[in-house]
């Protein structure tokens, strides 16, 4: 199996590893800014996509969420499926590459590895299954950790996260909560979010975001933030007759009076094979993807659908 890369960052990294635990023998090939560009082990490094002489069964595209559509179109004539991870661009202008991806046929993922996680799939078959008649009548979502953390030994105002030309902003950097809120309930009939950045980290880039998503006969409030220094991840589900919190740390759904509902087996670190492992086994197959470009790019309106005050 040959793998083209685009972006060799952390995100990069977890990717290639879960591939690799996958396909031991996987050739890695990454196209990089010149060919003094640092080696990664085990990784060749490209120039130019025609340095190559091997036909790539898929590429994997990570690098700076503002780069993502000229990686894209660079390998568009490759003509072979892409691994995009989220979120898909930094702004709505891209439509006619979607179109040109369709005209293709070119299978696309948006990598949303939360996906995957026991705790999340377990609500979304519920709700599909044994709880789909099951009145709800408000949803809360949570998510607060703290950027300067995220990388050590990096200065956290030098990466893309905090930068907005690179599409940085806790609204889309931490676009898993709009995904998976969207992915377990579905599409929202309307939504608006609020967006600032006046918090102690001192960033140029929105640290904290707080969305409303309408359903019929409830609604869904989405709160981010880049600056709680103790990690909070949670969704709570409000039924009629009881309350379930979903813990993502803890991988755990748990009612009102703190009883286990469900416990999840994997980890956060297990969603990204999962997933690989899923998307390997699609393009093997000739498949198409659930969260493909258009999903996706469903979901990045309704994270830049917001008002930004200062």
């Amino acid at each position: 199996m040959n793998v083209l890369i685009i972006g060799l960052g952390s995100i990069a990294r977890k990717h290639l590893a879960a591939l690799r635990s996958i396909e031991p023998g996987v050739q890695v090939y990454a196209l990089r800014s010149g060919k003094s560009s640092n080696r990664e082990e085990g990784v060749h490094n490209l120039s130019a996509l025609d340095e190559a002489d091997v036909k790539f069964d898929f590429v994997i595209i990570s690098n700076p969420t503002s780069l993502h559509a000229d990686a894209i179109e660079k390998v568009l004539g490759l003509g072979v499926p892409q691994f995009i991870e989220k979120p898909l661009f930094d702004h709505l202008d891209h439509l006619p590459l979607l179109e040109r991806i369709d005209r293709a046929g070119i299978p696309t993922y948006v990598a949303c590895n939360l996906r995957f996680l026991d705790s999340l799939r377990f609500l979304h078959a519920y709700l599909r299954g044994e709880g789909r008649n099951r009145r709800i009548n408000e949803v809360n979502v949570y998510c607060g950790s703290y950027l300067p953390e995220w990388r050590p030994g990096i200065d956290y105002k030098q990466c893309y996260s905090a930068i907005p030309e690179l599409g940085g902003g806790v609204n889309i950097d931490l676009i898993h909560e709009i995904d998976y809120t969207h992915w377990i309930f579905g599409a929202p009939q309307g939504s608006r979010g609020v967006c600032r950045s006046v918090s102690g980290i001192d960033i140029r880039a929105i640290d904290y975001a707080n969305y409303t998503l309408l359903y019929p006969g409830f609604a869904a409030s989405i709160v981010l933030n880049y600056y709680r220094r103790d990690y909070r991840r949670r969704l709570e589900v409000l039924f009629d007759d009881d309350t379930w919190a979903v813990d993502l740390k803890e991988n755990t759904v748990r009612n009102s009076r703190g009883e286990l509902v469900y416990q999840g087996r994997n980890s956060v670190l297990d969603t990204y094979t999962q997933q690989m492992q899923q998307f390997v086994d699609g393009v093997a197959a000739g498949s198409f993807f659930e969260n493909d470009v258009h999903e996706a790019y469903k979901i990045l309106k309704t994270c830049l659908n917001y008002e930004r005050f200062e």
